[in-house]
């Protein structure tokens, strides 16, 4: 296993800080720390924007203890708000008069029930493409009218005046954009405006526009009315609330997106694809995201207020964007999940056994705790669902041979002896086989024309920026052309996906020179999921320029003339003749496998190659553990002649040393003995993990109950234990745990479950299995479901709340 006294092996490589490996048994969130540290805010010290705060502000500040009972909280939960779609009750309420004694006087115009139209079948919903989030609230997307019904105790008359009101915070203010008042029928400041579209006896029907760069959340709504006979204000009813929301259909909205099959797939989607392993063994899993269901946007704007975002800069993409990308993770402010790199999971959930985002989201919710665990792909995909649920087209991007530069020298820097061993002492920096973050797409106001589009946001914590573990936005466009200098973390980025892999290697006098450069080593290849299908879409076009052509080395050059290592370029080259390519056979794991170095002499001379083949287990972080097995040779080439290198691995000799997804690394170093060319290679392969294979047994329809069967081989010749099926699929099942207890060595096992679906539409159900001795084994799949006859869908706990711990009796086992 793995040496070294970092209790985080996975993840950090050689950096000295080291996250605890496991939490506290739910540690108490301390909302006076989360709010405040050293005297300054996160927000200040995350976005310059917001560090002229003063003291007057009272929104900024920690979560109140009691936000979740709270009406005026964005993170409101009542019990029962998930129902039927049938239209909602109209509230009523006794009004007050301006007096305040609740006095009603002849003539004066009271509001005796208020219809915001807000059921999913109901125009609002419809046209707001809202009408999927799991909600009897009414929810609108900004920039864009919306339709509220009043009823009256009397005709409306031309010189009865109304005024609607909404409210967010608890302190509201007018100049903050958190207290909105809106005159019917005069206009009103910043794009909120209402109209009487038509008065009918006592029904009065109204055309509520709201601001393009309104703050988004849950807002109070109330209505003020004045007559001849007095003043009237309609009390708060907390069924009246109203969500709103960033509007990527709306062109006045700086999240717009001018492509209808894009807001499909980067807003409207549930579900989607993330890819991992090695850029020539790319595996890939179905996500479920989950924004619609029931729970899942109050649990979004929980972590705003969690975080302690003033609610005057909640209008702004930027700035929420960072936000998100910081509390996503649990370091510096108690976020949402925890990271976990080490291997020991025994105190949480293993991150490949996740299937979805809202089994995450819900569990921060309830509790306030953040959950225990996540790797790279895990904080992406709950970014994507944060941000898709809020209004944001967002996508979940894997880059393959992904950069982890930690002096700053934009350069990924090898350290070798005289003898071409690697010194470890000096390696801090690494690559991982691959890293997963999101494209979210915004204009930036806040850059220089020419940088709007696609923005990366990364919520996995690696490096700080400034001072807090977040990362982003950050330009797309700005990555491409090394401009470095732009906001926020692009040198970092950069490095991730364009910088080159430098070889030193001491010398006699102690000091270092750069004996090869490996120039398409680093971000090798950068994908996300295709729009309107699950194929896979290579985007490395938007991040760089094409490997070796002018404008990239130009990039490359450029954002190296701003690191710590400017001149890095400056004494590189030497001849190379010999030409050096890696194979690793395509293996499952439990087999044997052999790995192989194919060396080609290029020259019309006799070549002569000292060979070292070193074979390590690795996580996916690029951090290895020790060297299991290693294979010295010496080679011979005639001019124009190649020849191969072989080494065979037997499943008995890497077992006992797997760690997470099973990857490999090969480091190759060798010595043309007639040239001094050096050879150096680094090469990750992975061993491919079984799917789960799933059967739907009859129809699917809305409030109808359905079964799935689940069939898994064990690959392995070893008992499985404990193993554990997660179960989820936005509209069919919420998150289900099954306990199945061992499963044999090479066994079949089968398993069968109910659910009963409450939308209809094209739907992914998800399922994953996770065990001590196996993990990384999923399966997927759609489910076509029928909407109930004169029914749009049913939300209730039919569909199934979290099941934790139900042990599932196996419905059949069979052998090899």
């Amino acid at each position: 296993m793995m040496d070294g006294p970092r209790s985080d092996v996975g993840r950090w490589g050689g950096n000295p800080w080291q996250p605890p490996t496991t939490p506290s048994p739910e540690p108490e969130p301390e909302p006076e720390r989360r709010s405040r540290r050293g005297g300054r805010s996160f927000w200040a010290r995350c976005c310059g924007c917001c560090s002229c705060r003063n003291a007057a502000d009272d929104d900024w500040g920690p979560e109140p203890s009691d936000s979740r009972d709270r009406g005026s909280s964005s993170g409101t939960r009542r019990p029962g708000s998930r129902g039927s779609d049938s239209r909602r009750p109209i509230s009523r309420g006794s009004g007050v008069n301006a007096a305040g004694d609740g006095t009603i006087r002849e003539g004066m115009l009271v509001v005796t029930g208020v219809d915001l139209m807000s059921s999913r079948s109901d125009q609002n919903r419809r046209e707001h493409h809202t009408d999927e989030y799991e909600y009897d609230e009414l929810i609108v997307r900004r920039g864009q009218p919306f339709h509220v019904l009043l009823l009256l105790s009397r005709t409306y008359e031309s010189s009865d005046r109304i005024t609607l009101e909404l409210l967010i915070g608890n302190n509201p203010e007018v100049g903050k954009g958190t207290h909105v008042i809106i005159p019917v029928g005069k206009g009103g400041s910043g794009g909120w405006k209402a109209q009487v579209v038509k008065a009918n006896g006592q029904n009065l029907n109204l055309r509520v526009h709201t601001s393009p760069n309104a703050i988004i959340g849950k807002f109070q709504f109330t209505v003020r009315t004045q007559s001849d006979a007095g003043e009237f204000q309609l009390p708060f009813d907390p069924r009246n609330e109203i969500y709103i929301l960033f509007n990527p259909w709306c062109s006045e909205d700086t999240v717009y997106v001018d492509h209808e099959d894009w807001r499909q797939e980067y807003v409207l989607n549930e579900s989607g694809r993330i890819y991992y392993g090695t850029e020539a063994q790319i595996g890939e899993r179905t996500w479920n995201y989950g924004q619609f269901d029931h729970g899942v946007l109050d649990a979004c704007l929980y972590i705003l207020d969690r975080r302690g975002m003033p609610y005057g800069g909640r209008g702004d993409p930027v700035s929420v964007s960072r936000v998100i990308s910081a509390m996503v993770n649990s370091l510096d402010d108690n976020g949402v999940l925890i990271g976990n790199w080490s291997g020991d999971y025994s105190r949480g959930t293993n991150p490949s056994a996740w299937v979805g985002s809202v089994e995450i989201l819900l569990s921060y919710l309830r509790t306030g705790y953040s959950v225990p665990y996540g790797q790279c792909w895990v904080f992406a995909g709950v970014t994507t669902t944060v941000l898709r649920c809020l209004g944001l087209a967002t996508r979940t991007v894997t880059n393959f041979n992904s950069a982890h530069d930690t002096d700053t020298s934009l350069t990924m820097d090898i350290y070798f002896d005289e003898n071409m061993k690697p010194l470890e002492h000096l390696n801090h920096d690494s690559v991982w086989n691959f890293h997963v973050w999101n494209d979210c797409w915004m204009k930036r106001p806040d850059l220089p024309s020419g940088f709007d589009g696609w923005q990366v946001v990364d919520a996995t914590p690696q490096e700080t920026s400034s001072g807090i573990f977040c990362c982003g936005p950050c330009s797309v466009e700005s990555i491409k052309n090394g401009l470095v200098y732009m906001k926020y973390d692009t040198p970092f980025i950069f490095a991730e996906v364009n910088s080159d892999k430098v070889y030193w290697q001491r010398q006699d006098d102690g000091s270092f020179k750069i004996v090869y450069v490996e120039e398409k080593a680093i971000g090798t290849l950068v994908v996300t999921k295709a729009i309107g299908s699950n194929m896979r879409e290579d985007i490395t076009y938007l991040y760089k320029h094409p490997e070796g052509s002018d404008a990239e080395r130009k990039a490359v050059e450029t954002a190296a003339a701003h690191g710590s290592k400017p001149n890095v370029y400056a004494n590189r080259g030497s001849a190379e003749d010999v030409a050096m390519q890696v194979e690793a056979q395509d293996a499952v794991m439990g087999q044997d496998l052999n790995v192989s170095v194919m060396l080609t002499n290029q020259s019309s001379s006799r070549r002569t190659v000292k060979l070292h083949l070193y074979l390590s287990v690795t996580y996916y972080t690029g951090v290895t553990g020790t060297i299991f097995k290693e294979t010295k040779k010496e080679v011979a080439l005639a001019p124009g002649a190649s020849d191969r290198v072989t080494m065979p691995v037997a499943y008995k000799e890497y077992q006992p040393h797997l760690v997470d997804q099973g990857a490999m690394l090969l480091n190759v170093s060798g010595h043309v003995k007639e040239s001094g060319q050096v050879l150096a290679k680094q090469h990750t392969f992975r061993l491919r993990t079984p799917d789960l294979s799933l059967t739907l047994l009859g129809a699917a329809v809305v409030g109808q109950e359905c079964e799935v069967q689940i069939v898994f081989k064990n690959p392995l010749p070893v008992t499985l234990t404990n193993v554990v099926f997660r179960l989820e699929g936005s509209g069919l099942q919420r998150p289900k745990i099954l306990n199945v207890g061992d499963i044999g060595g090479n066994e079949t096992v089968t398993l069968r479950q109910t659910f009963v679906p409450v939308r209809p539409g094209p739907r992914q159900l998800i399922a994953s299995l996770d065990s001590p001795q196996l993990s990384q084994v999923h399966g997927v799949i759609q489910v076509d479901v029928a909407p109930a006859s004169g029914d749009r869908g049913l939300f209730s706990d039919a569909g199934g709340d979290s099941h934790l711990g139900e042990t599932i009796p196996m419905a059949s086992r069979g052998g090899a």
